[in-house]
């Protein structure tokens, strides 16, 4: 496949905003006004569409609302559903297919407050960003733009993001061991440049994964975020459901998928996951 170069760019320059916006967003609490789209477009020194492509994303995604002749607003809070099991029940198989990689962008910047707080370092430390196409079995699959802090691997190359698996280089080569990681999923929809890149028409749907990742200490090492095709790349979970208890009431929340009520009267469930590449059919 021949990377769209006018697409790559338009989704870096996206990116950037988005990032710009929110770290606006994680300022200040829900119902609060973010600046206008004229005082942005000044501030962040970029056109009125792209700005708009990134505040979009965000209305869609459910972290900022328009009020009509009002301005936009930080959103509502989002009801958060955590998965957790114990060490020995997790499992994580790869996906199907034959994965290769591409790299769009690779460079230093300075990690900014956002992604400075996800992996605890200050705002002007430096770190290597990378965005990433992934394809399966030649076609493309997902977008990824990955954050780790530079000191730790300040020998990281291209080569190492396209072949190989990054985590192995992570440990034989720059001496980092992950050892654990926290991962979102939500579903969004795709910008037009975002659209060209995977192959599909715009606004399509898609599955947005920002993952934090440890190393066996604890330390934050790699920040994640990437955009998976809607109609190819689906997520499914085996739960398997505790022995029934002598609880009666049942516990706060509820498990995904799963209506509220529904074995309350049961212990823990525990999981696996697994990601399912669909065929083109």
């Amino acid at each position: 496949m021949e990377i769209d170069s006018a697409a790559s760019g338009a989704v870096l320059k996206r990116e950037r905003v988005r990032d710009a916006i929110l770290e606006l967003v994680e300022a200040r609490r829900p119902g609060d006004a973010i600046p206008s789209e004229r005082v942005l477009c000044a501030e962040l020194g970029v056109s009125r569409p792209t700005l708009r492509a990134a505040v979009d994303e965000l209305v869609v995604a459910g972290l900022l609302v328009r009020q009509h002749g009002r301005g936009m607003f930080v959103a509502a809070e989002k009801i958060t559903q955590e998965l957790v099991s114990g060490r020995d029940s997790l499992t994580l198989p790869r996906a199907g297919g034959v994965w290769t990689s591409r790299v769009l962008e690779f460079r230093t910047l300075p990690a900014g407050a956002r992604v400075g707080r996800r992996l605890r370092v200050p705002p002007a430390a430096r770190i290597r960003c990378a965005t990433r196409l992934r394809l399966v079995d030649g076609s493309p699959m997902a977008i990824e733009h990955l954050h780790v802090p530079a000191d730790l691997v300040p020998g990281l190359t291209e080569e190492e993001l396209e072949h190989g698996d990054l985590y192995e280089h992570f440990r034989d080569r720059h001496g980092v061991r992950v050892g654990e990681a926290v991962q979102s999923i939500e579903p969004t929809v795709l910008t037009r440049a975002e659209a060209d890149l995977l192959d599909v028409p715009e606004l399509s749907p898609a599955l947005l994964f920002e993952r934090l990742t440890g190393d066996t200490g604890g330390r934050p090492v790699e920040y994640v975020r990437s955009l998976y095709r809607g109609d190819r790349y689906r997520i499914v979970s085996r739960l398997a459901l505790g022995p029934a208890t002598a609880r009666r009431e049942p516990p706060e929340g509820h498990h995904p998928g799963i209506p509220p009520g529904d074995f309350a009267s049961r212990g823990p469930v525990t999981f696996s996951t697994r990601g399912v590449v669909q065929g083109d059919g």
